[in-house]
């Protein structure tokens, strides 16, 4: 399975296609899956209620239509309160494993394991362990800066 190669700006926290001699750049669809699945914005549960002020629930305007939906929630943690550090991992890990259960619900994995570890004040590790239904095994690391008070 191949798929448009996504690059990765770890300064922006932005993906964007990548280009290869002139034309788009392909690479493992699961790291792509990945890749969207955890940094695109899910849209916002009704009784959210966003910490910057706005009402804005962020997503894919086509999830107001679908079941399912795209991405994930971690954007609703940019400015969590690192009261209870543990709680917030926690939370974060289960917003990851809830933006990657379409894989196994769709047959791309067996199994998806997520971890989640404070890597230092203000940046949360993410480890994302993907069992394929061949049995091979990938694994991804991220990093994702906190900036909550």
């Amino acid at each position: 399975m191949t798929d448009i190669a996504i690059a990765w700006d770890t300064a922006t926290g932005q993906g964007d296609w990548s280009f290869e001699a002139g034309d788009l750049a392909v690479d493992s669809g699961l790291r792509s899956a990945v890749l969207v699945s955890l940094f695109t914005d899910r849209r916002a549960a009704e009784d959210f209620v966003p910490t910057d002020g706005t009402s804005d629930r962020r997503g894919w305007w086509g999830d107001t239509y679908e079941a399912d939906q795209i991405g994930s929630r971690l954007w609703q943690y940019e400015r969590a309160k690192k009261a209870d550090g543990t709680a917030l991992l926690r939370q974060v890990r289960d917003s990851c494993s809830e933006a990657l259960a379409w894989l196994v619900e769709d047959g791309v994995a067996a199994k998806v394991d997520v971890t989640a570890a404070w890597l230092n004040r203000t940046t949360i590790g993410l480890g994302i362990t993907i069992s394929e239904p061949d049995g091979k095994l990938s694994t991804f690391n991220f990093s994702w800066a906190w900036s909550g008070i």
